[in-house]
């Protein structure tokens, strides 16, 4: 069995406390990291402890993080939305109304046409340093359309969610087209989904609606998530805390009671600045979560609408700067947090037993993810120990 050695590490962040200094991070300097054959970390510390390996890469001095995980993106879809973006920016305010124009468009593409756009944007993505990506449907709202864009989601990742509560087309009776999302369309698209979500929002679907929903997608074995007062105060981080949810996400505006019900219940509130900053609306405050115990992941949310961009080193500059995070703590939520609000414990850090799947940065730390806004730290991505 062949083990393969990175060596030269300046700074390690594990993602993992126990390791040398204690914090969530798990910072260990001068450091060496050894995958197995299977692509997993088979060990991490000092690199003059590091055990012998078959094959030697080296790092020259740069930080190595986990890859991030993208918790939340809608990537199958076809169409632009520039002329939206261009008459927000000269003072036309978002509304969830205008996911009708790329439903239009998406479904009218092929299916090789959407993957191929689903292809170039992951491609993106992981020359930005994400490894763990969320797809969701949602631009289909059909039976045959959503069915179809999990299935073409699922070959590029195993994390898809079933979105056909994403808004109720034009024309449709709101009441007939939840029975849909939770019959023929849930029983077609089941079968390519791990996760359900509804839009909890004025102009989508209310609290009850989003009940129903759920409850549908729990009995098919979905598990549940949702979107949730992006646009103003409403039910739906309530609701997520009481159902006991592994995440919600958006959480812009929010009260004391639904804060104490998140930080209460233990469900992960994901926060996606690229929203705010694509639709100028108020920035979430992460730094009252995390004062409160919130556990809080950064995921990009890349659609053509509300927030179109695959940086996640973006995202982790702008909660610094407009969420109040500090460098750590939105490092930490862009990798360990968005495992968690994906349930998942082999991504997002760097330990024995963990995918190898990692970032080598063009900087010394993870603080100039912040630091440097916008230039191209990435140096390499690796996936499963293999750049």
């Amino acid at each position: 069995m062949s083990t393969t050695a990175l060596d030269g590490i300046g700074l390690l962040v594990t993602g993992s406390p126990e390791y040398r200094d204690g914090s969530p991070l798990g910072e260990i300097t001068d450091a060496a990291l050894v995958v197995d054959e299977d692509g997993r970390v088979a060990w991490v510390g000092s690199s003059r402890q590091a055990p012998a390996a078959d094959f030697h890469v080296g790092a020259a001095g740069r930080c190595v993080v986990p890859g991030f995980v993208d918790s939340h993106s809608h990537l199958v879809f076809a169409g632009d939305r520039a002329a939206e973006f261009d008459a927000r920016m000269a003072g036309r305010r978002y509304e969830a109304g205008g996911i009708r124009t790329t439903v239009a468009a998406t479904r009218a593409a092929t299916d090789a046409e959407l993957a191929a756009n689903l292809a170039r944007l992951v491609a993106e993505m992981r020359r930005q340093g994400t490894t763990t990506i969320e797809i969701k449907s949602g631009y289909g709202l059909t039976v045959r359309d959503e069915a179809r864009s999990l299935a073409i989601a699922r070959q590029f990742t195993e994390e898809t969610t079933y979105l056909g509560a994403h808004v109720v087309p034009e024309g449709s009776d709101p009441d007939e087209y939840v029975a849909l999302v939770t019959g023929a369309m849930l029983e077609a698209a089941a079968p390519y989904a791990r996760w359900i979500d509804v839009f909890c929002e004025r102009g989508a679907f209310d609290e009850d609606q989003a009940r129903t929903v759920l409850a549908a997608g729990a009995a098919t074995g979905l598990r549940g998530r949702l979107h949730a007062n992006q646009l103003g105060p409403g039910p739906g981080v309530r609701l997520a805390a009481e159902l006991g949810l592994v995440a919600v996400d958006h959480c812009t505006y929010l009260d004391d009671t639904d804060v104490a019900a998140l930080a209460d219940s233990g469900t992960v509130a994901t926060l996606l600045p690229g929203v705010e900053f694509s639709t100028r609306q108020p920035y979430p405050d992460a730094r009252r979560l995390l004062d409160a115990g919130v556990r809080v992941a950064i995921a990009s949310d890349c659609n053509p609408g509300s927030s179109y961009t695959s940086s996640m080193p973006l995202c982790v500059a702008l909660a610094v700067r407009e969420m109040r995070m500090t460098p750590a703590e939105a490092t930490y939520a862009a990798t360990a947090g968005g495992a968690a609000a994906l349930d998942r414990a082999d991504v997002g850090r760097l330990a024995p037993g963990s995918r190898a799947d990692l970032v080598l940065l063009e900087a010394p730390s993870h603080v100039h993810l912040a630091y440097r806004p916008g230039v191209p730290l990435v140096a390499a991505t690796w996936l499963s120990g293999r750049p």
